[in-house]
């Protein structure tokens, strides 16, 4: 298999895992408008997680140290990667949700983005600190017997196959009554509790399945790029995402992978492979920032609604009886 049929398989991996990330943010945001600016950590503890979960003893490799090593199988660590993503975001969201609205609680997530980022990083005995993990086995390599690409096929396959299940996840939960629920809290919080609804507890069931979905994605990361390091998960990786949100179509599933194949796919990954300029090797990275950023903006300006924008619900319009008299046509006309 040639070089470029690999390198297609492997930016094809990398969009289903985000397509699973930015879908988890889309309940978040798309459908409750949860400003979680930090999406990227719970990403990054569902990865550490299931690294940690699959790795040996860290007694057993030189040069790390962590937490747990207990070498299990797939899809064990994948599992917990997304159940204690899940957990840490009901823990930030009893935090930020619970009186926190808007302006508030983004900066309030940002916060809580800003201690765990420093708090992995500096403490080395949990996850090997800022060197991170490494050496994370890939799922039943070592049992399929499989040669380098056609392993990268078998993985593709697998997380295509966890796309698509929350692709229909997302997509029941989008036309559910919860879906229905959540796009009214979006809308207005205030009517929504007026009509008797526990704003707190619905958005709670958003950022745990959110987080889910994050941790998962991180799971399947780490055990494609067998890695990570703190330097994978700053807070401009979060804004990637929102950018795909909004320039593909907060709240409809289809637009958001449209923006995930634009935004992290074509101008953050494929980009990366550009032949660099003589002696200026961030002219790549800077031209990257500046036509995200510049077509965000552009979206913003002229489409607010995203490229594929999400559909709004039509009901019938119901006619008015006609009064059978004229005396009622009266009572009518004086209200």
């Amino acid at each position: 298999m040639d070089r470029t049929l690999l390198y297609l398989i492997s930016l094809a991996t990398i969009f289903f895992i985000y397509n699973i990330l930015s879908w988890g943010l889309n309940i978040q945001f798309g459908m409750t408008g949860i400003l979680n600016f930090a999406y990227i950590i719970f990403m990054a503890i569902g990865a550490y997680i299931a690294g940690s979960f699959a790795l040996p003893k860290a007694t057993e490799i030189a040069g790390q140290t962590y937490v747990f090593g207990f070498s299990l199988p797939f899809p064990i660590p994948l599992i917990m990667g997304g159940i204690v993503a899940s957990a840490f975001g009901l823990l930030v969201g009893f935090v930020a949700l619970k009186r926190l609205r808007s302006d508030y609680m983004a900066i309030a997530t940002v916060s809580v983005a800003a201690i765990t980022y420093d708090f992995i990083g500096n403490y080395t005995p949990l996850f090997n600190g800022w060197d991170g993990l490494a050496g994370v086995p890939a799922p039943l390599q070592t049992a399929l017997g499989l040669s380098y690409s056609n392993y990268q096929l078998f993985f593709l396959a697998v997380c295509f196959a966890f796309m698509v299940f929350f692709f229909f996840l997302t997509q029941r939960i989008n036309h559910s009554p919860f879906g229905r629920t959540l796009r009214s809290i979006r809308e207005d919080i205030d009517v929504s509790e007026a009509f008797g609804k526990d704003t707190f507890r619905y958005r709670m069931i958003a950022m745990a399945i959110g987080c889910f979905y994050a941790g998962v994605g991180g799971a399947l990361l780490i055990e494609y790029i067998s890695a990570l390091n703190p330097g994978g998960w700053t807070t401009g990786e979060t804004f990637v995402l929102f950018a795909a949100l909004i320039i593909g179509g907060s709240g409809n599933n289809w637009g958001v992978a449209f923006g995930t194949l634009l935004v992290p796919i074509v101008f953050q990954e494929a980009t990366r492979y550009l032949p660099q300029f003589p002696n200026s090797d961030y002219i790549i990275p800077a031209l990257r920032n500046i036509i995200v950023g510049s077509l965000l903006i552009i979206t913003l300006w002229f489409r607010p609604q995203g490229i594929f924008p999400e559909r709004k619900a039509e009901f019938p319009s119901v006619p008015l009886a006609e009064p059978e008299n004229k005396q009622e046509e009266a009572d009518v006309a004086l209200g």
